[in-house]
């Protein structure tokens, strides 16, 4: 299939509209390469979790560069060069904070994520100018911080210890002098294109937990949501590295990194976002999918992976109507009245009839005729809508819209749950359970446990390996590590095809 064009986002057309004959043979054009960034002054309101916006806040701003000031005023002394295994007990919820320094200091990969964001072995501007923020133990936020090598990162984590830390885009000018510079000159220039799948915004169809909480049913809903979203990223729009991570707790993260997603602007981040909303309204909404047939054939391909599902996840694992009360809903959402009146009248003389029962109910009456009204292709089409609405992925829209928002960096610690924020094998979700993640305290037990049991080897054996090797961690970095080494490899032969093309261009 051919894949989208950047420059030409009109042709990325609104799933929720019919789609021709022409819209199915071509979705979308090849994405390119020449965009324009945003000349928007660089917005410094701050509110975690949430997009920043483009309006200036003074007094955010003041307050963060009295942290930032007092922060680089601090002696880089402050932190031990080696973390003791043995530390002062936590006063974090959820996590020992004495788990941190250990962490950051013998299993945190930050060469990866150095070479993960500058796209090359020595520091360029994908890295010198990045923006950093920081959440302190103390919540205290730090923004636009920067760094000039992956040394002076991973310094400046150690002495900091944060709970948390995120990336941001990279900018026209060094974050840190961005009160030296012109307003307009210190803009945004790239990051990668990024989505948030937030199991909170499945309350209203999961019936296992709530909030924040998770377990293996509901963590099929993510894994669902993960298949869809990355075939249509790499088979629609032609993307080849597309990184998912955990969050920590109940959600899932994609970055994208090629160049042309990372150069996208805001609108047409926008334009992406757009074409894989199918939802329409929030939770209240009696019905959240109303869709043109014939499907755009992203919604009918994304029908296909959510049938598969539709039956484990939703009718077993859920089990959303099994009560009268609850068996109303569903009826809702069916197109017939006199089918509708026969269903409830075999459920209530039923007793107590499973979900994964009543949805067979619905042919089974429709078949024997019930209905002198019933239109078959109606009935179908309704039955697709319940099986979108109940599984079809729900990002979180604002995240992928703007080029200025920051998002967790993978490898984070998350501090309510002191799980790590692992990458996820988007070829193959179904094979990542969230409860098998391992926490900072697992980890630094499991550095301990290697320890005691090979105490024995040699001074030069020990010191081959690397203390993440020692862990449960350790498939995860490795993981990682080939997902940067894939990227790097492109960069390079991008940049020896752009140089190779400039050569050409003065031959005469």
């Amino acid at each position: 299939m051919p894949s989208f064009k950047t420059d030409d986002l009109s042709q990325c057309r609104d799933p929720t509209e019919a789609s021709s004959p022409q819209s199915q043979s071509s979705v979308v054009q090849q994405f390119d390469g020449n965009i324009q960034t945003s000349s928007s002054p660089t917005p410094v309101a701050v509110k975690e979790d949430d997009m920043f916006g483009d309006e200036d806040d003074d007094d955010f701003e003041a307050a963060a560069d009295a942290l930032e000031s007092k922060s680089s005023s601090a002696p880089s002394s402050s932190a031990p060069m080696v973390a003791p295994i043995s530390t002062p007990p936590s006063k974090t919820a959820g996590l020992d904070a004495s788990d941190m320094p250990i962490f950051y200091q013998r299993l945190m990969p930050f060469k990866e994520i150095f070479q993960w964001l500058n796209h090359f072995p020595s520091p360029t501007t994908s890295f010198t100018n990045r923006e950093f923020a920081f959440t302190l133990q103390n919540d205290a936020y730090l923004r636009y911080q920067s760094f000039p090598t992956s040394d002076a990162f991973k310094k400046e984590v150690n002495r900091l210890l944060p709970s948390r830390f995120e990336i941001g885009p990279v900018y026209s000018a060094n974050p840190r002098d961005r009160k030296i510079v012109r307003k307009t000159a210190f803009r945004p220039l790239e990051k990668e294109l990024v989505f948030d799948i937030d199991m909170t915004d499945y309350d209203d169809v999961r019936t296992c937990c709530k909030g924040t909480d998770i377990c293996s049913k509901c963590w099929n809903f993510i894994t669902v949501a993960i298949r869809v979203i990355d075939q249509a990223l790499r088979e629609d729009f032609g993307f080849q590295h597309v990184l998912w991570v955990y969050s920590g707790r109940r959600g899932a993260h994609a970055w994208v990194c090629d160049k042309r997603a990372r150069t996208l602007d805001d609108s047409k981040r926008r334009a992406v976002a757009s074409y894989f909303e199918v939802l329409k309204g929030g939770a209240q909404s009696s019905k959240r999918v109303n869709l043109k047939r014939p499907l755009h054939p992203f919604v009918a391909r994304s029908l296909n992976i959510l049938r598969d599902s539709f039956k484990d996840t939703i009718l077993i694992g859920q089990d959303p109507w099994r009560t009268q009360e609850s068996a109303e809903k569903l009826l809702s959402l069916l197109p017939d009245r006199e089918l509708n009146d026969a269903l409830r009248k075999k459920w209530a003389s039923s007793g107590d009839r499973s979900s994964l029962q009543k949805w067979a109910d619905i042919d089974a009456l429709a078949e024997q005729g019930v209905s002198r009204t019933l239109d078959p292709t109606h009935l179908l089409e309704a039955k697709q809508d319940v099986i979108l609405e109940y599984l079809y992925p729900r990002l979180d829209a604002e995240v992928s819209k703007h080029l200025n928002h920051l998002l967790k960096s993978p490898f984070c610690v998350h501090p309510g749950t002191g799980r790590v924020c692992v990458p996820i094998n988007g070829e193959r979700p179904e094979t990542f359970d969230p409860m098998d993640v391992p926490t900072a305290g697992m980890l630094t037990a499991e550095i301990n446990e290697w320890d005691m049991v090979h105490k024995t080897l040699d001074s030069p054996e020990r010191e081959k390996l690397s203390d993440y090797e020692k862990t449960s961690l350790k498939p995860y970095v490795e993981y990682f590590h080939r997902f940067v080494s894939g990227l790097m490899k492109e960069e390079m032969k991008q940049k020896r095809q752009r140089e190779a093309e400039s050569s050409g261009s003065l031959d005469f």
